[in-house]
């Protein structure tokens, strides 16, 4: 393998870097491919006092070829390093000869199923995903701003159960504005070295990331709460517990922050603190975020078995299956917001199927937001009889016109 080789590696993978990721892919490579060569050096060391007639040690940049004899054939099986491109048992072998080592052969672009150019198509494909995940997040931001300002401005609209839409609405749009400064301060030229970048502000966009993520997963755990107590009670929320969602909310993930982040000062105060790789003290943002995907994944199982219950015709009244039918389409079209795939991506490694995982969590949660926001919000028919009413005292006051009457009555729904 040769180091235009390595370098086409760096490259492709610098494209596929994961904005939520413990580590991006080109430093994992780059880590990596640092950690065996110094065991090769010091394997190397080792070997210098012994005097044999054959071929001495040596790193290849990619592999560790050990002593040898004249005449002997060695073999290696394809480094661990390839396996951020595609799993493999190949192997590579070297001849001993009085000249010295011999090339590879297989060559390792051959054996381990790598190319040695980088692939177009590959490349397209990251440059896809950017551009992708860069027009969902701008539309999600876009989309939540409006259905912020429509909940804060419409009187009649401020309830609970829309107190905790506008949270869980500001937590996705912070989470979109923390990506962009994130790409912005670690990408934000290709001659920028984020592997080894350690400034404030890199420091300080990486802790401002986790926290958004941290809070917007802990608000989707509060709206999965409330809505539980909706369906289980018809107990009043009080101002009280509303405090209490917003400190669960807002400040847990803000306790936990505080704590990586000393952490990091005191015993990691390495590279630019997105390098997790490895680390225990990394389990203290992403243990609690798995612990409320799980308890998030065990309350939507329990309301789809309260749903079902109260939806037998044996059950309920007449006059109140509707609502409840109403409120378990609303319930389905939400499980996907509540962690159901990452329940399936919080116990994989990192980077299992890392073309999969740049897609659900980059792609598909670029837009997120959106879903959100038209599912809470624009979809919701208070909103929508609201923003009619408030259309029409506005055509009265413009041109004179008398509104008719709006039918219907409020419809008091969790969504």
């Amino acid at each position: 393998m040769t180091c235009p080789l390595v370098s086409g590696m760096f490259l492709t993978l610098s494209l596929a870097s994961m904005a939520l990721s413990s580590l991006h892919p080109e430093c994992e490579l780059i880590f990596q491919l640092e950690r065996e060569e110094q065991n090769c050096l010091q394997y190397i060391v080792e070997q210098g006092n012994r005097s044999m007639e054959g071929c001495r040690p040596f790193w290849d940049a990619v592999v560790c070829w050990p002593l040898a004899v004249f005449g002997e054939t060695v073999h290696r099986a394809c480094p661990a390093v390839f396996s951020l491109f595609k799993n493999n048992t190949g192997s590579v072998s070297r001849n001993c000869t009085t000249e010295g080592w011999s090339r590879p052969f297989l060559p390792y672009h051959i054996a381990c199923s790598v190319d040695a150019d980088i692939p177009e198509a590959e490349q397209s494909y990251y440059a896809t995903v950017k551009l992708i995940y860069t027009v969902g997040y701008s539309i999600s931001l876009l989309v939540l701003t409006v259905a912020v300002m429509i909940l804060l401005l419409l009187r009649r609209l401020r309830c609970a159960r829309n107190f905790i839409h506008i949270q869980l609405f500001i937590t996705f749009i912070l989470k979109a504005v923390a990506v962009f400064i994130k790409d912005a301060t670690l990408f934000s030229s290709d001659d920028t070295n984020h592997c080894t970048l350690s400034t404030f502000a890199c420091k300080a966009s990486v802790v401002f990331c986790h926290y958004c993520v941290m809070a917007n997963f802990f608000w989707l755990l509060v709206e999965a709460l409330y809505l539980n107590s909706l369906l289980l009670s018809s107990f009043y929320h009080s101002r009280r517990c509303l405090w209490g969602f917003s400190l669960l909310g807002w400040g847990v993930p803000a306790i936990f922050i505080v704590l990586w982040i000393g952490s990091r000062v005191y015993f990691e105060d390495t590279e630019c603190w997105d390098i997790n790789e490895d680390s225990p003290y990394w389990w203290i943002i992403k243990g609690p975020i798995v612990v409320s995907i799980a308890v998030n994944f065990m309350l939507f199982m329990n309301i789809i078995r309260i749903l079902i219950q109260k939806l037998n015709p044996r059950l309920i009244q007449f006059n109140n299956s509707s609502q409840y039918r109403r409120l378990t389409k609303s319930t389905l079209l939400l499980i996907p917001l509540f962690g159901t795939h990452y329940m399936f991506f919080n116990f994989l490694p990192d980077y299992f199927n890392v073309n999969l995982r740049l897609c659900i969590e980059l792609c598909m949660g670029s837009f997120q937001g959106l879903l959100v926001a038209v599912l809470y919000c624009f979809l919701n028919q208070e909103v929508q009889k609201e923003v009619h009413m408030l259309w029409l005292k506005w055509q009265e006051r413009s041109y004179g016109v008398v509104p008719p009457a709006v039918k219907g009555s409020q419809i008091d729904t969790p969504f």
